[in-house]
């Protein structure tokens, strides 16, 4: 071919679709499926075009393998949204390992607590800014991952109380602010 020029780049996971057969060819990282390109590996996408006015789509791996959540495993994530039926979170680190991008998750109101699934509120459980430890229970669909806090070593690690300080846990399901000494409801994680 001719000389290549990088376009542009981004991080891309396998299975993630990068473009149309018709607008550009598969390189190295990559593969054709039902006219289209995808992501074979982790890496940085990377657009080169040939002399024929042609874009090639390429995946260049990562020097470090990247980390995403697995099925099962137990990841630090914050909270970013509550309703009435599910908590929003982003996922911040699988295991010990911090991310260099966070996903998006979920935890359902089902999956808060082993017991009294029916009674649980979410509002009494999490709030936005919360730091939790939760399994993974599901890939759950495109846009997060299905989370749970069921187990009782798994639920909120690190709270801010409304006067902004950081919470005590005094139970499995509140925490307290020790400068006003007010009590708010949460899934605690019991360290």
């Amino acid at each position: 071919r001719g000389s290549m020029t990088e376009v542009e780049s981004l991080v891309v996971y396998p299975g993630q679709r990068l473009g149309n057969i018709e607008d550009y060819d598969s390189g190295e990282g990559t593969y054709v499926m039902r006219g289209y390109v995808y992501a074979s590996v982790v890496g940085t996408k990377e657009e080169t075009e040939s002399t024929e006015n042609r874009i090639t789509l390429s995946v260049r791996k990562e020097k470090e393998p990247s980390v995403v959540p697995e099925l099962y495993s137990i990841v630090t994530a914050k909270v970013t949204k509550v309703s009435p039926r599910f908590a929003n979170v982003m996922i911040l680190c699988v295991g010990d390992r911090v991310l260099k991008e966070p996903f998006n998750g979920m935890i359902r109101q089902q999956d808060v607590r082993a017991t009294e699934i029916d009674k649980v509120e979410i509002y009494k459980c999490f709030r936005p800014g919360d730091v939790i430890l939760a399994e993974v229970i599901s890939l759950g669909d495109s846009r997060s991952y299905f989370l749970s806090t069921s187990k009782n070593e798994l639920g909120v690690i690190f709270a801010k109380s409304v006067a902004g300080s950081t919470m005590i846990p005094t139970s499995w399901e509140t925490m307290m602010c020790p400068k006003t000494k007010t009590r708010e409801y949460r899934k605690v994680a019991k360290v």
